[in-house]
């Protein structure tokens, strides 16, 4: 079983984010995908107590991205994007912040991608077969009043929201 963990508009909430380490910390996940928007450089330090191997891509609120990307360098992660195109377990993944749907719909209709990950919308929601569309809602909790992330066992394709 290759587990994966996922979590998105972390709105610069540091409690939060640290739960959301811990629970994929204790969860034994390899990689963590962020569908952006943590906002700020100070976030980003917070992740080195992340045993995954974390992935991100923009979010539209992240606001000092030549600073934030320094950050993710500085501490050796790997550098943001706008769109993440991993290989996991077999699996092909999309990751993307999802600002404009239609850019969302695109990649669900290009057959290129076994999962999509995406945020932007702050509510969670697992739809689709092939591929399989995933957004594991806030970490924040601010607009729905709820901490969730996601995990996704890739040998099966099963996802779940975890509220924290």
């Amino acid at each position: 079983m290759t587990l994966i963990g996922m979590m998105s508009d972390t709105h610069d909430k540091l409690e939060a984010v640290d739960l959301a380490i811990d629970f994929f910390n204790r969860s034994g996940v390899r990689h963590v995908l962020h569908a952006g928007d943590l906002n700020s450089p100070f976030v980003v330090p917070r992740f080195l107590k992340l045993r995954a191997r974390l992935h991100y891509a923009w979010g539209n609120n992240d606001g000092d991205r030549e600073r934030i990307a320094a950050r993710f360098e500085e501490l050796g992660m790997a550098p943001p994007d706008n769109f993440v195109s991993l290989k996991i377990g077999g699996r092909r993944i999309a990751l993307l912040h999802g600002t404009q749907a239609e850019i969302v719909d695109s990649v669900v209709r290009s057959g290129s991608y076994d999962v999509v990950v995406r945020g932007h919308t702050h509510k969670f929601k697992i739809y689709g077969r092939s591929p399989l569309v995933i957004n594991p809602g806030e970490v924040c909790g601010y607009l729905t009043g709820k901490k969730t992330v996601a995990t996704l066992d890739l040998s099966n394709l099963h996802a779940e929201i975890v509220e924290l």
